[in-house]
């Protein structure tokens, strides 16, 4: 038995509460890892995990033995790079998450940068506003927008995202221009639903100190972004959406920025990624590729930067 790969295949059973799901991450037959699991158990004469037809739990021992295992490969790693140019050249498969309209307006565009730094890694970039898992679902790390909710993950702020609403000119033609978000209620506002929680959410305006927090009046409510955006230069209504996916629409005069004398709240956008995992070369490298992408762009980056109206008439 290979103790080390015994140990890593433990470690995935116990992460993704699944024989299945460990073997479809390590790209293993299932009765691999049944197997290894079982030489593990019979080598250390102790029980690691309680097994049911629907459920994989961790025994008491087994949870200090995982514990121990996390540390052990975590060294291994290091000393593995510590002797290769793996911290030079970072290489092998790295699955990101990240959400759809970031992924297609920032990250995409730029990554023909990172490949040129980093030829050697493969990437696997996976693109929804769904909050994914990223322990059971294999992923590495991820960009994620809005506060965060798991305490399990590490983050690093890198950039923050601000909100601009606005609607087709189509659309103003039929129903008129508000000039004060009291007069979104007589209007047809496209909503956006979480896809965590199904919640519609509200929309939210700042002028001088005055707050306006309300749930406003629509024909449909959609979950990801580009489809959003979509929903507004078709014309179905006013929409409330990241500046970096409208601001193009707006110097093409596609879509007409409403409201501008009034802010919406803005949301951090961190990247994050589990505190239990050894953070690898290729891992760190895109941290910091990212990182430094949002710094260098003028709607991402954190502190002082153009309003999205002078943005706008500077195309």
């Amino acid at each position: 038995m290979n103790k080390l790969q015994a140990m890593e295949v433990f470690v995935q059973v116990v992460d993704t509460g699944s024989f299945t799901r460990a073997a479809e991450m390590l790209n293993m037959p299932k009765a691999s890892v049944s197997t290894l699991v079982q030489a593990l158990e019979t080598a250390l004469a102790a029980k690691l995990l309680h097994r049911t037809t629907r459920l994989v739990t961790v025994t008491s021992d087994g949870a200090a033995y995982y514990e121990r295992c996390i540390r052990i490969l975590s060294d291994v790693r290091d000393a593995e790079e510590s002797l290769s140019r793996t911290r030079l050249n970072p290489s092998g498969r790295l699955r990101v998450d990240s959400p759809t309209g970031l992924s297609s307006e920032i990250l995409i565009p730029a990554l023909p940068g990172f490949f040129e730094r980093y030829p050697d890694i493969t990437l696997e970039l996976g693109s929804t506003d769904r909050t994914v898992d990223l322990i059971e679902e294999g992923v590495d790390c991820a960009v994620r927008g809005g506060p965060l909710l798991d305490p399990g993950l590490i983050a690093r702020r890198v950039g923050v995202i601000t909100f601009v609403t606005a609607a087709a000119p189509a659309y103003l033609a039929r129903h008129g221009t508000p000039t004060h978000p009291n007069d979104l209620l007589k209007h047809r506002c496209v909503n956006y639903f979480s896809a965590r929680n199904g919640k519609v959410s509200d929309w939210d305006f700042n002028r001088d100190g005055e707050r306006i927090e309300i749930p406003l009046p629509g024909s449909i409510a959609l979950n990801d972004s580009n489809a959003y955006v979509t929903a507004g230069l078709a014309g179905l209504g006013i929409i409330q959406m990241t500046d970096y996916l409208l601001l193009r629409h707006v110097q093409e005069g596609r879509m007409v920025q409403l409201l501008p004398e009034w802010s919406s709240d803005p949301l951090p956008v961190h990247v994050v990624y589990p505190q239990n995992r050894h953070l690898s070369a290729k891992v760190r490298v895109f941290v910091e590729w990212v990182s430094e992408l949002f710094a260098n762009h003028p709607q991402m980056r954190l502190g002082a930067r153009p309003g999205f109206a002078e943005q706008a008439q500077a195309a």
